[in-house]
């Protein structure tokens, strides 16, 4: 069920909170084996639905809280007032927030049903989910596969209905990944656009909090509420979510992107990209092709931030107990501590370039296209996670350390297993990017 579904269905008194929590929790209960929750909250959950039950008997006009009633799920390195946060994490497997993240207050404002904190890669240090302290996240697609990371258990949730929606946090793709792999929509917004106070950090200029569900519609919901300008993050900015012009159809300028950096992945995820672009210039949308060799060089300086500051913000952590951290992750914090105060500039500088080299090219375009990762799900056992964690993100680090507002939606399979479409707008387009997008899925459908 979509969540502009449940609102409706709510609002005519042909459902009730109790009745979506119920189906909600009957969900988690048949995919336990997916891996997707560290912690529940039912009993809290199903406390306010029996009040919200009663709210909506009283409620003669309908005038509800935009996600009164609608089961979503968080990603476990966002703080919940007395419900335990451990970022999937050792060091945090008995931590209780004595207040909540300023995103989660504003979800409870709005009425949302919180129905668990989901599983996740260690500290967000990678994109497999594949847990050594909590479990592995499964794809639901193909169990013996990785859902994907660093919000994979958000993914999961979505995909098979534990939740409408979903917050995952993407650093370098942790919420496009997961939601690609898992056949459903994420959206990283533009960076500084949602607040990320009250979350334990990786990457203090790369972090980004969004929404995943199961259609675009879906996403602007949650991400309307849950945007803003909050004067306590000094990561925020003030323009956040500015509404823009409405766009035409004919007058969308599209970029697909093209060249080696894209032509590396795999032949099969290309001859669906290319049968998506196929699909969307037969309904008239003017797609022109634009060379992004460039991209490889952001999407290396993203890995190198991510990794130096990760390593800063760990840095006793992994001083003190660096047998508490899986295998993979010791391994990048230790890459990010070894590096050179050389190598962090130079991925700053990057960073500025890229985001230069981006206002120029959005003069021309409205819109880019890619796929948002190059191979389907890739096995969990097998291949190395750090390696594996080069590929996964290689083409969605690049928009993170740009700070751009980036979407996937699913554009068809490939051996069973979802493809995603990415599409990135301008930096604080978000609106005119999510118009774009739901434009863009409607074809596609």
């Amino acid at each position: 069920m979509f969540i502009y579904e449940a609102q409706k269905l709510l609002r005519e008194n042909k459902a009730t909170p109790s009745i979506l929590l119920k189906e909600s929790i009957e969900k988690i209960e048949e995919g336990q084996k997916l891996g997707a929750f560290i912690t529940t909250n039912m009993d809290q959950a199903i406390e306010l639905a029996a009040k919200q039950d009663e709210m909506l008997k009283s409620k003669q006009d309908g005038n509800l809280p935009p996600l009164f009633g609608i089961p979503l799920a968080l990603k476990d390195n966002i703080y919940t007032e007395n419900l335990r946060t451990t970022a999937g994490s050792l060091f945090w497997k008995d931590f209780v927030p004595t207040q909540d993240a300023q995103v989660v207050i504003k979800l409870k404002s709005s009425g949302a049903l919180l129905v668990g904190k989901t599983n996740m890669h260690e500290i967000a240090l990678g994109v497999t989910s594949n847990n050594p302290h909590y479990g592995p996240c499964l794809n639901p697609h193909d169990n013996s596969r990785v859902a994907g990371g660093s919000s994979g258990g958000s993914a999961i949730a979505v995909a098979t209905g534990m939740a409408l929606g979903a917050l995952g946090t993407d650093t370098g793709g942790s919420i496009r990944i997961p939601a690609s792999l898992c056949g459903v929509v994420g959206f990283k917004p533009s960076y500084g656009t949602v607040s990320t106070r009250g979350i334990i950090p990786l990457s203090w200029h790369l972090d980004h909090v969004g929404p995943i569900a199961t259609c675009v519609e879906d996403v602007k919901i949650i991400f309307n509420i849950i945007a803003g300008y909050d004067s306590k993050d000094p990561f925020s900015v003030k323009i956040a979510n500015k509404k823009s012009k409405s766009i035409e159809k004919n007058q969308i300028r599209i970029a697909k992107a093209v060249g080696n950096f894209i032509d590396e992945a795999d032949p099969k995820i290309l001859k669906v990209f290319d049968n998506a672009v196929k699909i969307l210039r037969e309904s008239n949308l003017s797609v022109e092709e634009e060379n992004v060799e460039w991209l490889r060089e952001l999407s290396i300086s993203n890995r190198t931030i991510t990794q130096v500051e990760a390593a800063t913000f760990h840095k006793e952590r992994l001083a003190t107990h660096p047998d508490w951290f899986g295998e993979d992750v010791r391994e990048r914090l230790l890459q990010g501590s070894n590096a050179s105060g050389i190598d962090y500039a130079t991925a700053r500088y990057n960073q500025t370039v890229g985001k230069y080299r981006f206002k120029e090219f959005f003069k021309k375009y409205d819109v880019l296209l890619l796929p948002t990762v190059p191979v389907i799900a890739p096995p969990i056992v097998g291949r190395d996670a750090v390696e594996m964690a080069k590929v996964l993100t290689k083409f969605t680090a690049p928009f993170n350390l740009a700070g751009l507002p980036a979407i996937t939606l699913s554009c068809g399979k490939v051996d069973g297993l979802p493809v995603g479409l990415q599409i990135v707008g301008r930096y604080m387009k978000d609106q005119e990017l999510l118009s774009i997008a739901q434009m863009i899925e409607t074809i596609l459908r």
